[in-house]
Formats: C-alpha cells, structure tokens, sequence
C-alpha cells in the first residue's frame, strides 16, 4: 500500500520490523511468572507497552479498560531495559491477540511470534524512523496490522483506537458504555494532548515544559508489575496539577542556581580564539548545570560578551566544563568539539585539563 508522511491515518501490514533496543525490552521473573499463568488461564490477550514512556504507560490504561468494561481475559506487560522477551516466552496457550503499544517490536519478532502462536498482532507507533523500516508492494498476512501514524502520539490512537472498539461493540448489543467515565474523560483528553506535543516534538501547548517537568516524577511509577495502582494514578493525573508542579519546581531550581552567579569570571573560549563568556565554578552542584549556564549566557550577553554562560565543575577526578547559551545563532558543540566533546548547539560539554583551563581563565575577574 501506499506509504504518504502526511497521511493523518495510516494501517500497515508488514514483516518489515525495525531492531528494539535495549531501552525497550522487558524480562523478569515477575514477568514470566505472569506469562506462565497466563498460559495456564489461557488468557486470550496480550498487551505489551513501551516502559517507561508516558504514551506507552497511557496506552496500556486504555487496553485495560477496554478489557475491563468487556470482561475480558488481559494481560498486560511493560518491556523496558531489562532482558528482552524472546517468542518463545510469549506463545502463551489459547493466546488470539497480541497488542504492541507505542513500539511495533524488533525485527523479525512479531512474524515469528505469528508464525509460532497463529493470533492477531496489532501495533501502534507514531514515530518517523518507523516509516524507514517499512517496504510496500508485498503481500503480508491480514493478521499483522500495526498503525503507524506520525501526525498523532501513541495514546491518542490507542484511545482512539478501544474507544471506538467499544463503542462498535456495545452498539451491537445495545449498551452505551463509554471508555473513560464522564469525570475522567476531559482531564484525561488534555493530558493526551500534552503528551502528544511532547512525542510528536512540537512544544507548542501553553506551559509544555512545565508540563513534562511535571511528569517527569511519574516514570518510576509506570511500571503495572510493581505499582498495581498504576491505572488508578493515571487516571488521577491532570495537566493542570503537572504544570503547577512543574513551574514550582522550575522557579526552585532558578532561585538556587542564582545563588551561584555571585561569583561569575571571564573565561576565554580555547584561549580566546572563540570569544570571551561569563563562568562560574560550580562544584557540587553540577545538577543545576542547564539552570545556572542559561542565566549566564544572558548575563554574557548584558556584558557585550558572547552569549554563552560556562559552567565548570570536578566530576570523578575531571574538570568538566558545560556551556549553554539562548542565542539560537550561536553553537557552543563548536568549541566542545574541538576539545573532544560534543553536544548540540546550545547545550555542549568536554573534559578539560587543569593547566588548559588556567590559560582560559581572564587576568580579571567580572
């Protein structure tokens, strides 16, 4: 079928998979217990979801509850960072469905798992890389169909996705149960929202940094093995709540790394060939490192100096050196580079040797 990026919905069948990292796979004790009881039960659903990412985590709430509301046998898995799943772990008897949230699973693995267990495998991703591993004009079996969608995140489709399922399915035999209850449903909606700015890279909501700031403490928790009161706190979650938590957060940081700036020096950049910049020593507080170099890099600029802020502190024995800077015309991976480090343009870093950091420092001190 014809693949088109602008496509708002797109329904692939393929055995074309990209590799899974190691960043998303998941094998405990805990797990295969889980699966070998299943096997006994003869559970006929599977859901798999990437961990620890939130449209992952969203995602699976979604397959819960449509399970829930139907009755329905469902196990429910997160793959992280551990050992990965192998098929064999997964050809669970009586197994019909197999769902794979927020990733479409490594090469060669959901073909196998089809060709070994014979039930339905349905996928949900949005991300662009996924489109590079997918070919067309080949026929592939009607039950391999993964969704891929780069316009809209995970959790939407996936809510989209039961939502809809359900709806079908209560119509057919005269019910009128919804996925989310009337409560739920709005403060839900918009965090999906949140979250699909944040995957699909558009930072374009009121307050989205705050917002993932926010969320930021609720990976931990996005784990249904070990918090089996993980969809409750989902469903509980609201962005007004993970903006106000964010902001405080945010404005607590800025204050302490301002305590910090008292002391600002000149550095020159690689003896000056890069310019001068404001820096300060930062030693044991190396966490504040983004905070504190953003605030020197509009001081820099004030003093008629490059808008770069660098912020210079030991770490196991090294001088490390972080520069950050607000000036979108500027690149700081430039001097970072040259002294065996990296980094983007704004934000870079590199270990720097003691007496090469003595002939950067300035006679005088700002």
């Amino acid at each position: 079928m014809c693949l088109l990026p602008l496509r708002k919905w797109r329904t692939i069948i393929t055995s074309v998979l990209p590799p899974l990292s190691s960043a998303q796979s998941f094998r405990s004790d805990a797990a295969l217990e889980a699966l070998a009881k299943a096997s006994i039960d003869k559970v006929p659903n599977l859901v798999l979801y990437n961990y620890p990412s939130f449209s992952g985590a969203f995602s699976s709430l979604f397959a819960h509850l449509f399970h829930s509301r139907l009755h329905l046998p469902c196990l429910v898995l997160p793959l992280s960072s551990v050992e990965p799943f192998r098929v064999e772990d997964l050809c669970i008897q009586g197994l019909e469905t197999c769902y794979l949230l927020d990733f479409i699973g490594p090469k060669g693995f959901a073909q196998e798992l089809l060709r070994r267990s014979s039930c339905k495998i349905i996928g949900f991703d949005h991300r662009k890389s996924v489109l590079q591993h997918i070919t067309s004009g080949e026929e592939f079996p009607e039950n391999l169909r993964f969704h891929v969608n780069v316009e809209k995140s995970s959790s939407t489709a996936v809510y989209e996705y039961f939502s809809a399922k359900l709806n079908d399915t209560n119509c057919s035999n005269g019910m009128a149960t919804n996925l989310l209850e009337t409560k739920d449903r709005e403060r839900v909606e918009v965090v999906l929202k949140y979250i699909e700015d944040g995957d699909l890279r558009r930072w374009s909501l009121p307050d989205i940094r705050a917002f993932n700031t926010g969320l930021g403490e609720w990976r931990s928790k996005l784990n249904c093995i070990t918090n089996p009161y993980m969809y409750e706190q989902l469903l509980e979650i609201s962005a007004v709540g993970l903006i106000a938590k964010g902001n405080s957060y945010i404005s607590s940081r800025q204050k302490a790394a301002e305590k910090l700036l008292n002391k600002v020096f000149k550095v020159r950049l690689g003896r000056g060939f890069y310019g001068e910049c404001l820096g300060v020593r930062a030693d044991g507080n190396s966490d504040l490192s983004n905070e504190i170099g953003k605030q020197l890099s509009i001081k820099s600029a004030a003093a008629g100096l490059r808008p770069i802020g660098a912020v210079i502190f030991m770490q196991r024995n090294n001088l490390k050196m972080c520069l950050r800077s607000t000036d979108d015309a500027t690149d700081t991976s430039e001097v970072a580079k040259a002294y065996g480090g990296g980094g983007s343009s704004c934000s870079s870093s590199f270990i720097i040797r003691m007496d090469e950091y003595n002939q950067w420092l300035s006679l005088h001190s700002s």
